[in-house]
């Protein structure tokens, strides 16, 4: 059976009262293909442009690699100069990527350049916008974010494949207890359903974002993504309304976080190890449950 992955819905324009009715209250991804076609940023971020801006800021660096076991789960791997990382992912294919870079902290007059979705929804946390970039063939790991904000990101200069998941799989996609994110010793692209069974028939959606796409992710959903060029996207938050889900949220990045990176300090390898078993154990009784169905 495999992945059972259809492909998210496209549109060029939304109307305000479609959006919420088909994919907001329901939770649906959509991609937005001309919501950015009134941006300066659309034409006038290129690289050589935000290397001008962005200049000699030295920034945190993140592979693809397993997790230290003793470190938070975004602790960086190396550093680098803005304008060199730049040149490395127009040169060539790399596993480094640039998280969640801070546009109003860095270069407050990128501001200039974007504005909110406002006239889809309200909410929006306008002081935490975030920028990703990567080299071609790196990859974001399996995860839903950790503050449940939905989440409208939009792709410059490039393509980046996303698969998207419902947080209601997310035993079967071997969640780690006290995190947001899966094991990471499988390949979402080609998993090992011998190896990996509660993966097997698992139901997705899956996206190739160009340059001016705009992929509406609901809260709470997972995504892995994958730059199939050297590329970037701007992330906007917006909260839900719901109350149950702010207080998730709060919980999240308070409680959770916090015991999760305190067990990893304390007992490094073997708290780890015993993550990954429960996970497995989780995801094969969600398996069975389905199968007694």
């Amino acid at each position: 059976m495999g992945l059972i992955l259809s492909v998210v819905d496209r549109v060029d324009h939304i109307s305000k009262e479609d959006f919420i009715n088909n994919y907001l209250k329901p939770r649906k991804p959509l991609v937005i293909r001309k919501a950015t076609e009134g941006w300066p940023a659309l034409q006038k971020w290129t690289f050589e442009y935000l290397k001008e801006q962005v200049g000699n800021q030295i920034v945190p660096l993140y592979n693809s690699s397993k997790a230290d076991p003793s470190k938070p789960i975004n602790a960086a791997t190396t550093e680098m100069r803005f304008s060199d990382y730049i040149d490395l992912i127009q040169r060539e294919p790399t596993d480094l990527r640039i998280f969640f870079f801070d546009p109003i902290k860095n270069v407050p007059s990128l501001l200039k350049d974007y504005h909110s979705f406002k006239d889809l929804m309200g909410g929006f946390l306008d002081k935490y916008p975030g920028m990703f970039f990567g080299g071609a063939g790196s990859v974001t790991f399996l995860h839903y974010d950790i503050d449940l904000a939905h989440i409208f990101h939009t792709h410059f200069n490039g393509r980046k494949r996303v698969i998207l998941f419902e947080n209601k799989w997310r035993e079967r996609l071997y969640c780690l207890p006290l995190a947001t994110y899966a094991l990471e010793d499988f390949d979402i692209e080609n998993p090992d359903f011998d190896k990996y069974p509660a993966l097997d028939g698992i139901e997705g959606q899956e996206i190739i974002l160009e340059h001016g796409d705009t992929l509406f992710m609901p809260t709470g959903y997972w995504h892995w993504m994958k730059y199939l060029d050297g590329s970037f996207s701007l992330s906007l938050r917006a909260w839900d309304k719901s109350l149950g889900i702010k207080v998730k949220s709060l919980y999240n990045l308070t409680i959770q976080r916090k015991l999760d990176n305190f067990l990893k300090k304390t007992y490094q390898k073997r708290y780890m190890d015993w993550k990954e078993e429960l996970a497995v154990k989780r995801a094969n009784k969600a398996l069975t449950a389905r199968d007694l169905k």
